[in-house]
């Protein structure tokens, strides 16, 4: 967890520093934190483009549009370095977001290791489908 909030230093979120680190059998596969895709301006430059929605609960969410979430980036590093990432842990600093977490299921990630809770609740309904992914708190 030390290198994953190393990396969540590199964020350019001014919302949350979050970071993301895919490890397989004690290597380090890919790393990634939320920020704006390579090139484009960041939230720290030009301020958050933020978009305001509703859960199936009838909860208001407010995101961003500029950002991509440090498990995307993650993925998308290791894909860009044809790193595999099947059958890997993610070491990230929240737990992710659902839309993240879905992406996690269909990569392969079969753990993954969280220090804090950040909207839990979304997930945890399909955590009883996916006994292929292990959840884990760890510090």
């Amino acid at each position: 967890m030390t290198i994953t909030r190393q990396v969540a230093e590199r964020s350019t979120c001014l919302r949350a520093k979050v970071g993301a680190v895919i490890v397989r059998d004690k290597n380090i596969l890919a790393t990634g934190y939320n920020g704006s895709p390579a090139g484009l301006p960041h939230c720290l430059d030009v301020g958050c483009l933020i978009y305001k929605s509703q859960t199936p609960t009838g909860e208001m969410e407010e995101n961003c549009f500029r950002t991509i979430h440090a498990e995307i980036n993650a993925i998308a590093q290791a894909a860009k370095n044809g790193a595999v990432i099947r059958d890997a842990s993610i070491y990230i600093t929240h737990t992710p977001c659902i839309h993240c977490f879905k992406v996690l299921i269909n990569t392969g990630i079969v753990r993954i290791c969280y220090e804090k809770e950040y909207k839990l609740q979304t997930i945890e309904p399909l955590l009883e489908y996916t006994p292929q992914v292990q959840l884990q708190r760890v510090e």
